[in-house]
């Protein structure tokens, strides 16, 4: 069977995507249903669908075999239990050697083995024998890399296959027909270049989303009733500006992320130490600082009065442990019902550790905590940092000296409580294994002994 959605132009993102997908594939919830994710794009588009399921979540590590002078070009692809699966069309008309083959293969192996132990860890593969497999990936070009997975899945013992994509060419269906029993599209939109056209953001989804995805999946999701998490639209100077809101059931505190230039909600290391903390009991809130169309001109993405100025809005919008503006925020009506009385934390990442410095700056005793992610809070004002009282930790990677120097010098500047953290060999985005979890565990344990229990309205 074959179900496409409505016409579209784009998705915003891989998360809408896979909302999108995920309403087309409802009548396959169900205790049967595994929902399997080609990484690194197909992860965030698999777990909406897996969490709008109520499924498993699993991966199938798939590696394209690209042609050597032109690697976008597909001439197959290699998977898991020594799957391997050629487009011999395209090998021929690309004039392709055995001998080049071999060595794409090669090194695409060594590859894929990589990222196998890196996203499974000490995990088992999920078992598939006998049932109802869904194979999500962010698109479908050639088809190769979806026709190894689906491959792989059936080998491991998948009683019905469904290959489910948000956007593939008119005539996917035609190529893929043979591979699986269902195939489900949003959208087959023609003409067809690439993929990431029909995306606004097709950004490369990084191990650290994938990583924080998966984890997130194999935790029991809370009931409704007893956490929050959701889209918050936030009316800040005119603008609409876009935030998630998670709230963990009896959270201790909130935790406002102000993210680094050209970074956004999104942000997958920001995501990453954020869903560590609500693991640790504190609620969390992320957004967007500027609108699409600001964030097209580069000077506002240094503008720390601006971004200062929003972050102090919202953060007064939390309404939480005195952060009111006077007129009810703070005092147990905020415009985010879910957080007053949670003591209120600030994390800031590159430019936003200025933003968030000049935040705690100017609401004073109302920020009980901040902590900087390579930040730059020498972009602050002097003035500012001056004023700041909130316990300030600045991390730091060891490999980002320049960095380093600038966190020394803002820290004498600082008349507050202040801490140093340099995570050995990490660099600038502390993209290195096991440096993000550092991150996120000194982060955490400085929030926990620097928020107060809570004592208004919104405490448990």
């Amino acid at each position: 069977m074959h179900v496409t959605g409505t016409p579209f132009t784009r998705f915003a993102d891989r998360t809408e995507a896979g909302r999108r997908l995920a309403a087309l594939l409802n009548r396959l919830a169900g205790p049967g249903t595994v929902v399997v994710a080609l990484p690194r794009g197909g992860v965030p588009v698999a777990a909406e669908v897996a969490a709008a399921l109520g499924a498993p979540l699993d991966i199938c590590v798939i590696r394209k075999l690209g042609v050597p002078y032109q690697p976008e070009l597909g001439m197959g692809a290699i998977g898991e239990d020594g799957v391997r699966v050629l487009n011999e069309q395209v090998i021929r008309f690309s004039s392709v050697t055995d001998a080049q083959l071999a060595e794409v293969e090669r090194e695409e192996r060594a590859e894929l083995e990589r990222r196998a132990r890196r996203y499974r860890g000490d995990r088992p593969p999920a078992d598939l024998r006998g049932r109802t497999v869904i194979v999500v990936d962010d698109g479908v070009a050639t088809g190769s890399t979806a026709r190894a997975a689906c491959r792989i899945v059936r080998e491991r013992g998948a009683a019905r296959v469904v290959l489910a994509v948000p956007v593939a060419p008119p005539d996917w269906t035609e190529r893929l027909d043979e591979v699986a029993d269902d195939l489900v599209c949003v959208a087959t939109p023609s003409p067809f270049f690439a993929i990431g056209e029909f995306y606004a953001d097709f950004s490369q989804t990084e191990d650290a989303e994938v990583l924080r995805l998966l984890a997130a999946a194999d935790d029991d999701p809370l009931p409704s009733s007893a956490g929050v998490d959701r889209e918050l639209p936030l009316p800040v100077a005119g603008v609409r500006l876009a935030g998630r809101l998670t709230v963990p059931a009896g959270a201790r505190g909130v935790v406002v992320f102000a993210h680094g230039s050209g970074s956004g909600r999104h942000s997958p290391r920001n995501r990453y130490v954020a869903d560590h903390l609500n693991r640790t009991g504190l609620a969390t809130l992320l957004f967007d600082l500027l609108t699409e169309a600001e964030e097209a001109d580069r000077r506002n993405v240094f503008d720390v009065a601006l971004l200062g100025a929003r972050l102090t809005a919202v953060a007064r919008e939390l309404g939480g442990d005195g952060a009111g503006d006077g007129h009810g925020a703070g005092r147990g009506d905020a415009a985010v019902p879910e957080t007053p009385g949670l003591p209120l934390g600030l994390f800031g990442a590159s430019t936003g550790a200025a933003a968030a410095l000049h935040t705690a700056a100017e609401l004073g005793p109302a920020v009980r905590a901040v902590v900087s992610r390579g930040g730059r809070p020498d972009l602050a004002p002097p003035d500012a940092l001056a004023r700041v009282r909130a316990p300030t930790l600045l991390v730091v990677g060891s490999l980002d000296p320049a960095v380093l120097d600038l966190n020394r010098r803002a820290r004498s500047l600082l008349r507050c409580e202040t801490g140093l953290a340099v995570v050995p060999h990490a660099s600038h985005l502390f993209e290195e294994p096991g440096t993000l979890d550092r991150v996120a565990e000194l982060a955490s344990d400085w929030f926990l002994r620097h928020l107060p229990r809570p004592t208004g309205p919104g405490s448990s």
